[in-house]
């Protein structure tokens, strides 16, 4: 029998499509240990892994023919595991594709109505009891309907984003990406992220996190940005350098910032959480019952699949 680890606790309709497996559960909100995973990779016929447990080169180099076949990874995103080194050691790679995919542009909407409306500094003074009543000129915001979008990314979740912004808010839409895409709605296409956020009245950050992502939202991408713009990352945290974005929210550059991942997740700096013009969640993107059982189950199945000795459905 196949001897398989669940790293974290997992929605519990998961389990029971792991029939006929040895499993070991380890029901821990933290990830793995650099231990941890060398003894994962070494007594473990598959693993399934999550954000925070980070396979890098070094653990792979740290076990000598692993036993481990798969790392079936919960979640689209899997730059925490180094994919080239996994490869050379033998071992398959999946992912959560298509699962996350409408959750989390809903919650790019949440930030981007919530930043622009300032609606969690507002739920912040109701309950602050310091509230005053209404008046014609308080809590003034950005509003969203008509407004120019920007995207960086326009895979998946960044087409889901667009839809949502150009059928839903009548928003113009523009993009950033490798190469321009044949959409089914009326799109412009950037090149350059600093036109792109020159251009938009809300930028949004969709790219997989990566070398090569890591701060494409740096300084010079905010000091292009209108004064009145906002910034909303449900991408990964280093995607945005948050020492800039912090420096630009301090000194009133953008209008404000939605943000549901950080750079040193999950330390979120004081100086930011101190700011008024940014909304702060933790990580909520796929937080709904029913995509987390879809994730669960795809994990599952990619892991079942490797593990059979077949081509697994979503392999890296």
């Amino acid at each position: 029998m196949k001897k398989v680890l669940i790293d974290r606790e997992l929605p519990s309709e998961v389990y029971a499509s792991l029939e006929g497996l040895e499993v070991v559960r380890r029901d821990q909100p933290t990830p793995l240990s650099m231990d941890e995973m060398c003894a994962a990779l070494r007594d473990y016929d598959g693993v399934m892994c999550t954000l925070g447990d980070r396979f890098s080169a070094q653990v792979f180099a740290e076990v000598q023919a692993p036993r481990c076949k798969v790392l079936a990874n919960f979640g689209v995103g899997y730059n925490h595991i180094d994919v080239s080194a996994a490869k050379a050691a033998g071992i398959v790679v999946t992912n959560t594709p298509g699962a996350v995919t409408d959750a989390t542009a809903d919650v790019a909407m949440t930030l981007m109505l919530m930043s622009a409306r300032r609606t969690a500094e507002g739920e912040r003074l109701v309950r602050s009891g310091r509230w005053d009543g209404w008046h014609p000129t308080q809590m003034l915001g950005l509003h969203v309907s008509g407004k120019t979008v920007g995207i960086a990314g326009m895979g998946r979740i960044g087409q889901a984003i667009a839809r949502r912004c150009h059928y839903g808010f009548g928003m113009s839409v523009h993009y950033f990406g490798r190469s321009e895409k044949d959409l089914p709605f009326v799109a412009t296409y950037h090149s350059d992220l600093k036109e792109l956020g020159a251009a938009v009245d809300v930028l949004f950050t969709a790219v997989p996190g990566s070398e090569e992502t890591r701060h494409l939202v740096g300084r010079d991408v905010l000091d292009a940005m209108r004064p009145h713009a906002h910034l909303i990352n449900i991408a990964r945290g280093d995607v945005v350098d948050e020492a800039a974005l912090i420096l630009a929210l301090q000194q009133g550059q953008i209008g404000g910032a939605g943000l549901d991942v950080y750079e040193f997740e999950p330390q979120v700096p004081e100086a930011l959480r101190a700011l008024d013009n940014v909304v702060l969640l933790p990580h909520l993107g796929t937080a709904t019952e029913e995509v987390r059982v879809d994730m669960g189950r795809m994990m599952v199945a990619n892991l079942q699949a490797v593990l059979r000795g077949e081509v697994p459905p979503n392999p890296v």
